[in-house]
């Protein structure tokens, strides 16, 4: 196999493997900035041979239903699709009658992130809550769940919480169990929007399954871009009967991948032999790192707890469009000064030093 430093000629003689980047720029902007773990490089190459059934009737789709099923248990469903936002809009839209909305923090990327697609795309209004931390409570919930019957009103009938949230916390299994209880109380269906789930499990230390299926959420959108992949996110129908037309669905939204084993088999590298867990408690250790630096430097606020692989502070008037000259980051809420600095399965200790240094010049 070639390697990535050897020059690939095309029939042309064109040179196929010139990068127009230069690699050794690091930055903690978004973990999507990252390129590809090489693991999965090489399962993409393995899967590439020959011919296999397309639309997910391939071995590898196949074998990744077995692998989930060890994960979660058996009576799941599972459907590859090719992105988050993907992933978001049709376990929504399995979940809801035409008529029906969806309860979520108001920082929830369905709400803020996704070019008003759950809405637009996926038909359904979504009733958002302010919360301090990212994370919904039950009785946060009840500030937007009532009005059934209201015709007047879109119907409430389902909640969607992401763990990790948009702000680096994390949800334990008691939480979640305790809003599944709640949602499920009064006839509404729980959805997981998982982005980060590895990232979730590796501070919480507990298996997928224990802060996911056991609690009662009722369908998944199991994120693996973020985590190393070159593209693809699962949907897991963790409760089959509270999802309805998933297949139909996925060809609807245009998310149905004819050559689905180079999504599957992308998964089947990241869970079978716990690749996913390593690489999110990685990115988890550098976010601590980082945290535990610049919690010593004068003039750095943080502003979240630090669960995941993400640091949230609040810098002075100034620094962080400084700091930006150097290293990738964005800013959260540019009206407070508030920033936020994401680590990736590639972040070392000494991009972590390297920027923390680069802080103190600025602050000093």
């Amino acid at each position: 196999m070639t390697s990535t430093t050897e020059s690939i000629q095309s029939d042309t003689g064109t040179d196929l493997t010139k990068q127009l980047h230069d690699p050794a720029v690091r930055g903690f902007a978004s973990d999507n900035y990252s390129g590809v773990h090489p693991e999965i490089l090489a399962a993409l190459a393995a899967a590439n041979g020959g011919h296999q059934v397309s639309y997910g009737e391939d071995i590898y789709t196949k074998r990744l239903q077995e692998i989930l099923e060890r994960e979660f248990g058996q009576g799941i469903e599972c459907f590859p699709v090719f992105n988050g936002t993907g992933a978001n809009v049709l376990s929504l839209q399995s979940l809801l009658p035409r008529w029906g909305a969806v309860v979520c923090a108001s920082t929830a990327h369905i709400n803020m992130d996704e070019n008003g697609a759950p809405e637009r795309v996926g038909g359904i209004k979504l009733l958002q809550v302010p919360t301090e931390d990212g994370k919904l409570t039950p009785e946060l919930i009840d500030r937007e769940a009532w009005g059934w019957g209201d015709e007047h009103r879109a119907q409430p009938l389902a909640v969607s919480i992401t763990q990790t949230t948009e702000l680096g916390t994390c949800y334990t299994p008691e939480e979640v169990r305790a809003i599944a209880d709640h949602v499920h109380s009064k006839g509404m269906k729980l959805h997981m929007d998982g982005a980060r789930l590895a990232n979730a499990a590796a501070h919480l230390g507990v298996p997928l399954r224990a802060f996911t299926r056991d609690a009662g959420v009722d369908i998944l959108s199991f994120g693996g871009t973020k985590n190393g992949l070159l593209f693809g996110e699962v949907v897991v129908a963790l409760n089959p009967d509270a999802a309805q037309g998933l297949k139909f669905l996925r060809k609807m939204n245009m998310q149905l991948a004819s050559k689905m084993r180079f999504i599957s088999a992308q998964f089947i590298a990241l869970l079978e032999d716990g690749l996913w867990l390593r690489s999110a408690a990685h990115a988890n250790a550098m976010a601590s790192r980082l945290r535990e630096a610049v919690e010593k430097i004068d003039g750095v606020e943080p502003t979240q707890a630090t669960e995941s692989n993400g640091v949230f502070a609040i810098l002075p008037e100034g620094a962080a469009d400084r700091l930006r000259k150097s290293f990738a980051f964005y800013d959260w809420d540019a009206a407070r000064r508030e920033v936020r600095w994401m680590c990736s399965f590639d972040t070392t200790e000494a991009d972590i030093d390297a920027f923390v240094a680069a802080i103190k010049r600025e602050l000093a």
